[in-house]
């Protein structure tokens, strides 16, 4: 009497662990983007925080020699792609710095500084950086010039 097992063969798995193997090698990095994303908000948004302190440092320790202050403006339209930090008086760019593509920057434009440290008359006070669904908005106080670094 001949039984009729049911099993797979050596190819049908082969084939299967194949399709199962090329399945994780498209899905496991696309998981992870999100997260880079935003990691790459995080990081664009605590790096212009520091260069707006920066920009406020010049402005305060160079006021004996400069007395219109630095700013720091933002390149390009809404979502910037970089910004500039300029010596107002002799219009000298100090530093500058690009945003990765994959982070939006919204919000203010110019942020002047001057010899107190203060914000000047005109400057914007707001930015918000943001990538996949991940927020931040940088606030500079206009009295103080005191800069702020918010997740939302």
């Amino acid at each position: 009497m001949t039984r009729n097992r049911k099993a797979f063969s050596l190819a049908e798995l082969v084939v299967i662990v194949l399709i199962l193997a090329v399945m994780a090698v498209v899905a496991v990095p696309r998981m992870q983007f999100a997260t880079l994303r935003r990691q790459k908000a995080d990081a664009a948004a605590r790096k212009i925080a520091t260069d707006l302190k920066l920009t406020r440092r010049l402005a305060i320790c160079n006021a004996a020699v400069n007395v219109d202050g630095y700013g720091l403006s933002m390149s390009g339209s809404s979502p910037y792609n970089g910004y500039e930090i300029e010596n107002l008086n002799t219009s000298e760019i100090v530093d500058s710095y690009s945003i990765d593509s994959d982070v939006s920057c919204t919000g203010g434009k110019r942020f002047k500084f001057g010899p107190l440290g203060n914000l000047l008359a005109g400057s914007d006070t707001q930015l918000t950086v943001s990538a996949e669904g991940k927020s931040f908005t940088v606030t500079v106080v206009s009295a103080t010039g005191a800069v702020k670094c918010i997740d939302n």
